[in-house]
């Protein structure tokens, strides 16, 4: 299979790209190197070293024996460019990993809030219009986010993507099955609901195929082909705006640095490995929804667990002490969640769920490369609105100034 992967660069782009090129897939990154840029603007850097790209292409070939190449455009821009590209590398598939994933990011300030939407919501839409224009039958998967349905059930677990309604009419009732109801919190979720809608219309209007991937918060940060070579790693991101939440207790705990758990630590969240979500593309590709039908939704996660739990469960292995600060988020202070995953798992995923073991490994990761980390930038300063920000006190960072 010929596979172009768009953000090959970025977190889960990169060992994807790896994982399928091990096993004998044509892979091809595009990527800007944008979120490269945006460590600079942040004044950051990942955890873990990560060489310039082409060093990276370089190590792969030089461990494997096979090539990844390089294409360099900006999607919503380079348009012309991607259609070119879709003609003379004719992917089977296209991933498209391709859009700014933090949501504290999205929330930092108005500029931030307008680079989101306008990167993501215009790359996603180039894509398609690249495909259709391209005539080729050209699967899409995309890298979606459990953040479209909100952080919370009604009663029942979340379905994959659609929800089946009943319809009061004048002559009675009617069945009818729609997208789940969408709650984003924050900029960066409410563009992966607009992928959504244009998503459903490519495929009414246009035929294409197209599965988007509903992903959890991901843990951890290497897979077996990042650990090949020191300069394949992947990065490790801890700072406020893009560490997960998981990733940051374990640096803190690294550093003997209280773990912070912003409000009451009764957000419920959904998560995932790294390595099970390069195994979840994997399957996806090779199950692809044939031409014609609707937009296959799956929830790429495997386990759901309350903030203060994840804190505690880092405490016992570390004895890390607990912080509880002011959250940033315009959110409830606590919630249920639970979630469906059935297709994942009829297709043969085994999930990999938090475990000491694993904690233990990725602490150690931790510790070995502490002396990189900036202290100043593990707390989550960007804030929601002006009322969070007030609570938070002069660390807060909002578009309102």
């Amino acid at each position: 299979m010929r596979v172009l992967v768009l953000g090959g660069d970025g977190f889960c782009g990169w060992p994807t790209a790896l994982h399928l090129s091990a096993r004998g897939h044509d892979v091809a990154i595009v990527d800007n190197l944008s979120r490269r840029g945006i460590d600079q603007e942040l004044g950051v850097q990942s955890l873990t070293p990560i060489p310039p790209l082409p060093q990276r292409l370089a190590a792969w070939e030089e461990v494997s024996g096979r090539r990844i190449d390089h294409v360099d455009l900006t999607l919503g821009r380079d348009f012309d460019e991607l259609v070119e590209l879709f003609d003379t590398w004719a992917p089977d598939a296209v991933i498209h990993f391709a859009e700014q994933r933090a949501a504290p990011y999205s929330m930092k300030s108005a500029h931030h809030k307008r680079y989101t939407v306008n990167n993501n919501i215009n790359a996603t839409h180039d894509v398609l219009a690249a495909i259709v224009e391209s005539r080729r039958d050209i699967h899409l998967a995309h890298l979606g986010t459990m953040g479209v349905y909100g952080y919370g059930t009604a009663g029942a677990p979340i379905p994959e993507g659609y929800l089946q309604v009943t319809l009061d009419t004048p002559t009675g009732s009617a069945q009818r099955e729609i997208l789940y109801p969408s709650d984003p919190g924050s900029i960066y979720h409410m563009t992966k609901t607009q992928d959504q809608l244009l998503f459903q219309f490519y495929v009414k209007n246009d035929k294409l195929r197209i599965t988007d991937l509903h992903q959890g918060i991901v843990w951890g940060a290497q897979t077996a082909e990042t650990r090949l070579d020191l300069r394949l790693v992947n990065r490790f991101d801890y700072d406020g705006d893009y560490g997960t939440v998981l990733n940051r207790f374990l640096i803190q705990a690294a550093l003997g640095h209280p773990l912070t758990v912003h409000g009451t630590g009764g957000q419920t969240r959904a998560f995932i490995n790294i390595q099970d979500t390069v195994r979840c593309i994997e399957l996806a590709l090779h199950n692809p929804p044939q031409r014609g039908d609707r937009v296959a939704i799956l929830n790429q996660m495997t386990e759901t667990r309350r903030v203060l739990e994840l804190a505690q469960m880092v405490s016992r292995l570390t004895g890390a002490k607990i912080a509880y600060l002011p959250n940033p988020r315009q959110e409830a202070e606590a919630n249920e969640l639970k979630v469906c995953n059935d297709r994942f798992l009829a297709l043969g995923l085994s999930p990999i769920t938090l475990a000491d073991g694993l904690l233990n490994e990725i602490a150690e990761n931790a510790r070995a490369f502490s002396e990189r980390v900036d202290v100043s930038k593990i707390p989550c300063v960007s804030a929601w609105n002006a009322e969070r920000a007030a609570a938070i006190g002069p660390l807060a960072v909002h578009a309102a100034e």
